[in-house]
Order: C-alpha cells, then structure tokens, then sequence
C-alpha cells in the first residue's frame, strides 16, 4: 500500500496517510478539519552499490554456466594450428 502526502489549505498542516489505491483521497485534516490537497510524492530513490549495476548481476547460476559453455564452445581452438604447424616442419 502506498503512502500518500496531503497538505491543508487552511492551517498548512502537512502530513503523510498510508492508505489503499482503491481507497478515495483524504478531504480534511486532522487538525483543523479543512479542506486538504494530495501532494505529489518525491518517490524512491535509486541505491546503487558496488562497482556497477549490469543487466548479468542478478542472473542465475545455471544461465551462467550455460553461457559459458556456449561461449568456450564457439571459441576456435588454438592447439590445432600450433600442432598442425609443427607436423609440416618435421
């Protein structure tokens, strides 16, 4: 549920009501019972930790490793033309 801030018309109250999106929006404030406004909220701000924030950090384990495999399997092999140099210079 969020958490909705409203500001009173009259006295300038401000206060923070956490309620249901389906609920409907406050019409008075608790204080003096005026008339009352929704103000917009600031939201959430964003963390980041660490050294970087890339799209493979929350991946899975097993996608990692298949990944890997696929990436060591299209890899060209580089003994076969080092061994295939030294058999035409014998």
């Amino acid at each position: 549920m969020p958490t909705y801030s409203y500001e009173c018309r009259r006295c300038g109250n401000t206060y923070d009501l956490f309620q249901k999106i389906t609920d409907p929006p406050a019409k008075r404030c608790p204080k003096c019972r005026g008339g009352v406004k929704r103000v917009p909220a600031s939201g959430a701000g964003i963390i980041f930790k660490g050294s970087g924030f890339y799209q493979t950090d929350y991946r899975s384990k097993s996608y990692s490793e298949a990944a890997s495999r696929e990436k060591s399997a299209a890899e060209p092999k580089a003994d076969k033309p080092a061994k295939a140099e030294a058999a035409k210079k014998d």
